[in-house]
């Protein structure tokens, strides 16, 4: 499998973030920065790669039918979370290089966990968030854990070391429910995800994740401890109801694209136009990262530029798992719809 090295010091890729950072910076000093932080993204490839094997050996024996995928993130997600928080040095972000481990229940994530936490390997374990004991405001529930790559066994190995790849690991709940925020967050072109837009969608959301967590018998969201589940399931009814939440998100789909599709394909780059409500799909061997890394970097040029698009590039093993690991890149909350129909018998007590 092909590998995209460092080119880049680690001061150089914070100075290209301060860039970033700053909206009036100017386009070529930005396209220089967007260069730099493409190579810094890339180059966490090999680490994700490696820890993708060795989840997908733990599953195995946990779940075989869980969905795994990976992904970089996306630069303007990346450039937002840097406005977001302006103490924050891009080369330590936690999240360039991410995994996802979508497993049927709540007794998956836990076993997982537990087996990540006793991991006999010389990766560092440099953070862990238990976002399911302890829930976001949001609504937002999974297990987070931040590895730090140590490899020491050659040169080539050794300058990944110290390159941060996060986790996650969430049930399928858990997952609608975060692509339902997602979902909605494109088509009313604002970032729910990260609490920013309309406070009635958010707030709806946030009572969501509470209701999700009575279904898992988890701990609620912060601001409903003092509900009961039926009182959260009414309250998550009321809400949808006033929202039409159900004819807003089913009355979205989307025409789909493929484009250099042929079996054994390893990196999946996808491009979302929501007002055309049009998801092109690029597929690359794995030889071929280097190519889909560059046209990851031309789709996210024009999305930086303030076109509506949105672009991600991601790892799975068939089509079918990138439609289940990525719904909201399909507008797709059919799975979170059916769980909100489960919330509304609930209430009424059928």
């Amino acid at each position: 499998m092909s590998a995209i090295s460092p080119q880049y010091s680690r001061s150089q890729v914070n100075r290209a973030g301060e860039v970033l950072r700053q909206s009036d910076s100017p386009d070529s000093a930005r396209l220089e920065a967007a260069n730099v932080l493409s190579n810094w993204r890339a180059s966490h490839n090999y680490p994700i790669n490696t820890f993708q094997a060795t989840l997908r050996s733990k599953l195995k024996t946990i779940d075989r039918k869980a969905i795994v995928a990976q992904r970089l993130k996306r630069i303007p997600s990346i450039v937002e979370k840097l406005k977001r928080y302006p103490g924050m040095q891009l080369a330590r972000m936690e999240d360039i290089g991410g995994l996802r481990a979508i497993v049927s229940d709540l007794d998956g994530v836990r076993r997982l966990y537990e087996d990540y936490q006793h991991a006999h390997f010389k990766h560092v374990l440099f953070k862990e968030h238990d976002y399911i004991r302890e829930p976001k405001c949001s609504g937002y529930r999974s297990v987070h854990l931040v590895f730090q790559y140590r490899n020491d066994r050659n040169e080539e190995t050794r300058e990944y070391n110290g390159l941060l790849v996060e986790v996650q690991l969430r049930t399928r709940l858990q997952h609608a429910w975060a692509a339902a925020v997602e979902t909605m967050g494109i088509i009313l072109n604002s970032s729910l995800k990260s609490s920013e837009g309309s406070q009635k969608w958010l707030d709806f959301f946030s009572a969501a994740g509470s209701a999700f967590a009575h279904l898992e018998e988890q701990p609620p969201v912060p601001g409903y401890e003092r509900l009961s589940a039926h009182e959260t399931y009414q309250l998550v009814t009321d809400m949808a109801r006033q929202l039409m939440i159900r004819q807003k998100l089913s009355g979205y789909s989307v025409a789909i694209k493929m484009t250099q599709t042929h079996e054994r394909r390893t990196y999946y780059l996808l491009s979302l136009d929501p007002v055309a409500r049009q998801v092109r799909t690029w597929a690359y061997g794995r030889d071929s990262f280097e190519l889909a890394t560059s046209d990851y970097l031309k789709a996210e040029e024009a999305i930086l530029k303030g076109s509506q698009q949105q672009a991600v590039l991601v790892a799975t093993k068939s089509i079918e798992a990138l439609r289940r690991a990525y719904p909201s890149f399909f507008l797709d909350t059919k799975e979170f719809l059916g769980i909100l129909t489960r919330i509304e018998r609930l209430a009424s007590g059928t």
